[in-house]
């Protein structure tokens, strides 16, 4: 009997690697990771807010609506096409769509010349936060096989980047 069950927990544990090392699994990895905000998602996060023109309250704004975007960010994996050692998964994501805020913001200071960075920042941000309405994306991540046979997700170009955050 031990042997039935360590040779079932054997096979258990084989298989779950192997699933771990396919394709898709290293898309949704990536999805994950957004998801539960990594620690590398929040370095981006981080990042990101550190390149931007913000007072340290419009800061923690920013921070608390990215990491909105991202907990909120759900998936769906639509199609896996496997070439040799290249993948291509093809993915439905929906997220908040902050682009929208974006836009309306942009058209609200297009022709109006008397207004400060710090007045353009909040009222952008008071707009991210009014945000309940999502938007569907298809996105094709691509993965590459590495010499010693792991599947390895390919960098994210910039419109996928700006489709996971909302903003394409």
């Amino acid at each position: 009997m031990k042997k039935i069950l360590g040779l079932f927990m054997f096979l258990l544990l084989l298989v779950g690697c192997s699933l771990s090392n396919s394709p898709t699994s290293k898309v949704e990895d990536l999805l994950s990771k957004y998801q539960r905000l990594d620690s590398d998602i929040q370095s981006g996060i981080d990042s990101v807010i550190e390149d931007e023109n913000l007072t340290e309250k419009q800061k923690d704004r920013y921070r608390k609506l990215i990491e909105t975007q991202y907990k909120k960010l759900t998936y769906q994996i639509k199609d896996e096409k496997i070439d040799g050692d290249t993948a291509t998964i093809t993915t439905e994501i929906e997220v908040l769509d902050y682009k929208k805020a974006i836009n309306e913001t942009t058209d609200y200071y297009r022709d109006k010349e008397d207004y400060t960075v710090e007045e353009y920042n909040n009222t952008k941000l008071d707009n991210l936060e009014k945000i309940k309405d999502k938007v569907t994306y298809t996105i094709d991540f691509e993965v590459k096989k590495d010499t010693s046979g792991n599947w390895k997700l390919s960098s994210l170009d910039n419109e996928t980047i700006k489709k996971i955050q909302g903003m394409y």
